[in-house]
């Protein structure tokens, strides 16, 4: 009575067959290739580095205004080891590491005193009494806030006493009414 009911059931096939397997992998790909896209893995890796950026300038700015503070108006001056200076006088616990920019034709500063890819610029009295600590961003989120020809920089101004985002030709220079904040 087995092989008589072996024989009158239909075969149950065990598994897939090879074209569905490419099948279903065809379609994980042009799944993975549209997410990827979407997301834009360059682009959000240039935002995480920019937050990093804002942060680090605001935290030396307000060190620099901390510096200021104890040493009666005057500010660090503008030498290659402006940041340094904040360190030995106990502002900054530790100089912040050197800011590394990858996508391609983003620079610190081009006219600016740079220490680690930061940039300073006082107002030019001796000793200074105010100044501004700028960094360029790189994200295209931050870019496409600014003007055609500019660059988006987080800037610290010691006039205003805050950080924020400034869009400029050239770097940002000291503003003694402040700077123009686009945020």
């Amino acid at each position: 009575m087995t092989a008589y009911i072996k024989k009158s059931l239909p075969a149950v096939r065990q598994g897939f067959t090879l074209i569905e397997l490419l099948i279903v992998i065809a379609i994980l790909g042009i799944l993975a290739v549209v997410i990827l896209v979407a997301i834009n893995p360059q682009e959000q890796l240039a935002r995480t580095r920019d937050a990093g950026r804002i942060s680090s300038v605001t935290q030396l700015g307000h060190a620099y205004q901390a510096y200021g503070a104890s040493h009666e108006g005057d500010y660090v001056a503008e030498t290659s080891t402006w940041i340094t200076t904040l360190v030995l006088a106990g502002e900054v616990a530790t100089e912040p590491g050197a800011l590394a920019y990858t996508i391609s034709g983003t620079a610190p500063c081009t006219s600016a005193i740079t220490q680690n890819s930061y940039c300073y610029s006082s107002d030019g009295d001796t000793p200074p009494h105010n100044g501004i600590i700028y960094a360029s961003l790189e994200s295209g989120s931050n870019n496409s806030r600014c003007g055609a020809g500019e660059t988006a920089y987080t800037v610290f101004d010691t006039v205003l006493g805050r950080g924020g985002l400034v869009c400029s030709v050239g770097d940002p220079s000291y503003n003694a009414a402040g700077q123009p904040f686009i945020n």
